[in-house]
């Protein structure tokens, strides 16, 4: 999926915000996010998958309150990992991406299950949500770049559009295949002819990059999610019937693999730090 985080009109944008940028947020850190390769799509959407099933799981196996805790602390330990990291590390970026796809699931759950919030009117407050964030990043820092992440101001906005999106998405997914009727399998198809959308803009020029990759970014969440949920859930709903932990464990097989490999080969780690 050749989709750049990257663009011309960002990094003229950060050349021409201006001297009191840079001296608030100045430019010599290394960058903290992968290259955008198609290995990183094809990681995010195992992710995806990955968060949705083990959130479901381990809702069902501890309970709300219990797997909200756990997710809750998993997700707070690898983001301080992630931050107190001085460079792009593999293992620390995707685990840390792992359980913002657990817990941004259960936060989306529980906004409809346990204070009944319909998915419709959930999806409608986390898309309010991104869209503030997205628009406070801007404000402060005059690009949405991904390769601009080289402080921690940065740092913090892309992980609170991160979460967010994944929120937006699981709210997205559900609604279409709960709310609307569309089942997971359909759901999954929708969402793959969707996201061809931004994946072909770099071809052919429709979108913005920084606004292509976004978009891509979010759509990824509700695709992997649906499919995944059509894997595990029963025949009754629509479903294979593998069960969510089975599901789970078979995403995280090839996760670990391509995370070693990136590790190892070095393939997406930013330019000037291989």
């Amino acid at each position: 999926m050749p989709i750049s985080g990257s663009s011309s009109g960002g990094a003229l944008a950060e050349q021409t915000s201006g001297a009191r940028h840079r001296s608030r947020a100045p430019q010599a850190g290394l960058g903290k996010v992968p290259e955008v390769t198609a290995l990183f799509w094809v990681v995010k959407i195992l992710t995806t998958g990955m968060g949705e099933t083990a959130s479901d799981y381990l809702g069902r196996t501890l309970g709300p309150i219990p797997a909200g805790c756990l997710g809750l602390t998993g997700f707070a330990a690898l983001l301080a990992l992630q931050f107190r990291s001085a460079r792009y590390r593999p293992w620390i970026y995707w685990s840390a991406v792992v359980m913002v796809s657990v817990f941004g699931t259960m936060a989306a759950d529980v906004v409809h299950v346990v204070a009944g919030v319909p998915y419709t009117v959930s999806a409608v407050a986390f898309c309010g949500a991104l869209a503030a964030i997205l628009a406070g990043w801007y404000a402060s820092e005059k690009t949405l770049a991904v390769h601009s992440i080289r402080t921690r101001r940065r740092e913090t906005f892309y992980w609170a559009t991160v979460l967010a999106t994944f929120a937006l998405g699981t709210a997205i997914g559900d609604l279409t295949a709960g709310t609307l009727h569309l089942g997971y399998l359909p759901s999954g198809i929708l969402f793959a002819v969707a996201i061809a959308v931004p994946a072909l803009s770099g071809r052919f020029a429709w979108m913005n990059p920084v606004a292509a990759f976004w978009s891509a970014y979010i759509l990824t969440r509700p695709l992997g999610a649906s499919f995944a949920d059509w894997m595990g859930v029963p025949g009754a709903r629509g479903g294979l019937g593998w069960g969510m932990g089975p599901v789970t464990l078979a995403l995280l097989v090839p996760i670990l693999c391509l995370v070693g490999y990136l590790a190892v080969s070095r393939k997406d780690t930013p330019r000037g730090q291989r």
